[in-house]
């Protein structure tokens, strides 16, 4: 499935989700700059599990540069499919969050829920050697925070039946909480494998999305009577 759009209009400017949204595309065409160096770069500015292993206390001078990559891997991407398809979510779903949040919180929600996706992935696949990149951790954090705050929203939705394409509207809690579902199970099947060959970081989606839904349960604004 597809999301196109949602049924729920701003009442102002998501200014913070279209700043994040360039800030994705500029550091996307810097990867594509490295050339034969992108490799060392990604290594360089993604989260890679392995690194964080401690055998010896000199590791741990490692550890202020690792905490880097927590946010900088949230704006690397792998492939033009990868980034458009973050970015086609964060730019349905975030606006709204943004909206009731408010952009400093909204910022702060984004960044936390992008951090909490990577140590979830840490600490259930440590021994991954490949650097995780990529928004989805972040903008995960945005989906569970907008299924809590909007769950009657309508996701137009693009679904394939056999040959043809078909749009419907969908309920915004049975569009994410298929969502997360399928991440779920495909988080249980990678537990215990060393994923040295890269994939899909699923429990940074797990995690992330869990994230949001507490933040936002702690930092939406109480409305008054």
């Amino acid at each position: 499935m597809i999301p196109l759009r949602d049924t729920i209009p701003s009442r102002r400017t998501a200014w913070i989700t279209r700043i994040l949204l360039v800030l994705n595309v500029l550091a996307f065409a810097v990867e594509l700059r490295q050339g034969r160096r992108i490799e060392s770069f990604l290594y360089q500015f993604g989260v890679v599990p392995a690194h964080w292993t401690v055998s010896s206390l000199s590791d741990l001078l490692d550890w202020p540069q690792l905490f880097l990559t927590l946010v900088t891997s949230q704006f690397l991407h792998g492939s033009f499919s990868h980034l458009g398809a973050n970015m086609l979510y964060l730019w349905i779903f975030a606006d709204n969050v943004e909206d009731r949040l408010g952009h400093v919180r909204f910022l702060l929600l984004y960044l936390v829920s992008g951090i909490a996706a990577a140590v979830t992935q840490l600490l259930l696949i440590p021994r991954a050697a490949v650097p995780m990149i990529g928004a989805s951790g972040a903008i995960a954090g945005i989906l569970g925070a907008y299924v809590l705050l909007f769950p009657t929203a309508r996701i137009m939705t693009l679904v394939p039946l056999i040959f043809v394409w078909k749009t419907i509207e969908v309920p915004a809690v049975l569009f994410l909480g298929f969502w997360f579902l399928l991440q779920w199970i495909q988080g249980l099947v990678t537990i215990g494998q060393v994923a040295a060959t890269g994939g899909v970081a699923v429990w940074a989606h797990i995690g992330g999305f869990v994230c949001g839904m507490i933040g936002i349960a702690w930092m939406r604004p109480r409305r008054r009577w």
